[in-house]
C-alpha cells in the first residue's frame, strides 16, 4: 500500500522509510557534539526545514547511519541530506566509500555546498523540492 507522506507543488510524495537502519553506538556523543557545535551552513539550513518548515518533512540533524554520521536525514523518505564544506578537502576517497555504503542500504543523497547553503539557500530548497519530487512522487 502506498502512503503519502506530503505533497510539494501538488506533486504526492511518497513514503520511503528504511526501517531497519544500522547505526554504530559509539558515534552517539559524536553526533551529539557536533549537533551542539552547530555548523553554520548546517544551521541555516536547519533553520528551514526543522519543526516540519519544509512540507512538514521531518529531517533529523546529525544521524548516526552505520559507522558513519550524516549531517541531515529523512527517515520517511530515506534521503540523507549532506553540506559539503572544507572538511571534505582531500577526502574524495573517504567520501566516495561512504557514499557507496549509503546508497547500498537504499538511501538517496541530495549534496550541496556550504556556499550554496549560505549564499543561494532559496534556489537550494527548490532544487530539493525537485530532487524530492524526482525520486519520491
Amino acid at each position: 500500500m502506498t502512503v503519502i507522506l506530503t505533497y510539494i507543488n501538488e506533486v504526492p510524495i511518497k513514503r520511503n522509510a528504511i526501517e531497519s537502519m544500522p547505526a554504530n553506538s559509539k558515534l552517539k556523543e559524536r553526533a551529539r557534539a557536533l549537533r551542539k557545535a552547530g555548523n553554520y551552513p548546517e544551521v541555516v539550513f536547519w533553520q528551514q526545514v526543522h519543526k516540519g518548515k519544509f512540507y512538514k518533512i521531518d529531517f533529523d540533524r546529525q544521524r548516526i547511519i552505520g559507522n558513519y554520521i550524516v549531517d541531515f536525514y529523512v527517515k520517511t523518505l530515506g534521503l540523507v541530506v549532506e553540506i559539503d564544506g572544507e572538511s571534505h578537502n582531500d577526502k574524495e576517497d573517504y567520501d566516495k566509500i561512504r557514499e557507496e555504503y549509503l546508497l547500498n542500504l537504499g538511501l538517496k543523497i541530495f549534496k550541496i555546498t556550504n556556499f550554496r547553503v549560505l549564499n543561494d539557500i532559496e534556489n537550494v530548497l527548490k532544487e530539493l523540492e525537485i530532487f524530492i519530487i524526482e525520486n519520491y512522487s
